[in-house]
């Protein structure tokens, strides 16, 4: 049995805190784990931001809101499930994900979860667990699945080398060049088959 793990920001939807620095105008926001690799440094660097401008969860929820999926993200994803188990392994969390999960007709999405105060501003966050990506295909092996994975960023990289076959999809270029075992996929049309040629060889 095969299963497919996808990246969801950067590969199937926009970085959420990108388009969040745009539409408040704190360009610190836009920081990823493309430029932090170090991702409870960057998410305490997000919390303190947030809290020094007064910003709380529905302050983002509603920039969610008005965010859809990357284009061609849904065919890509519908046509992909027809052949392959698929899941989303993503380091954001559920209070930001659904609405775009309900936009992707609501695939399988591992992530984690935010604490907020009784006024909706953010106070913590809660990691599934420390390398949940990577956990996540340890485990997916361990029950006998041959795992392709798929994403753009440094805090994907684990969980691509653990897999039987990494893809790089749109990756920023000291990504590429620090990690250039894995092939690299421009749009939807080459990850594909990049997917099924790793398929074809696992």
């Amino acid at each position: 049995m095969q299963l497919v793990c996808l990246d969801l920001e950067g590969v199937l939807v926009p970085e959420i805190w990108i388009e969040f620095s745009k539409r408040t105008g704190i360009p610190a926001l836009s920081r990823t784990t493309r430029d932090e690799p170090d991702y409870n440094k960057l998410m305490a660097f997000r919390l303190d931001l947030l809290r020094q401008h007064r910003l709380g969860l529905p302050d983002i929820q509603k920039v969610i809101s008005e965010m859809g999926p990357m284009a061609g993200a849904k065919d890509f994803l519908d046509a992909l499930r027809c052949d392959y188990q698929v899941i989303i392994l993503s380091d954001t969390f559920y209070e930001f994900a659904m609405p775009l999960m309900a936009q992707l007709g609501m695939p399988t999405l591992f992530c984690h979860k935010l604490e907020t105060d009784a006024n909706g501003f953010l106070v913590n966050y809660h990691l599934r667990m420390p390398n949940q990506k990577k956990e996540a295909v340890q485990r997916f092996k361990e029950l006998q699945f041959k795992v392709i994975a798929a994403g753009d960023s440094y805090n994907d990289t684990a969980m691509l080398g653990e897999a039987h076959a990494g893809i790089l999809f749109h990756p920023p270029q000291n990504v590429i060049d620090e990690f250039p075992q894995f092939p690299v996929t421009l749009n939807y049309d080459q990850l594909r088959c990049e997917i099924d040629r790793a398929s074809a060889n696992i």
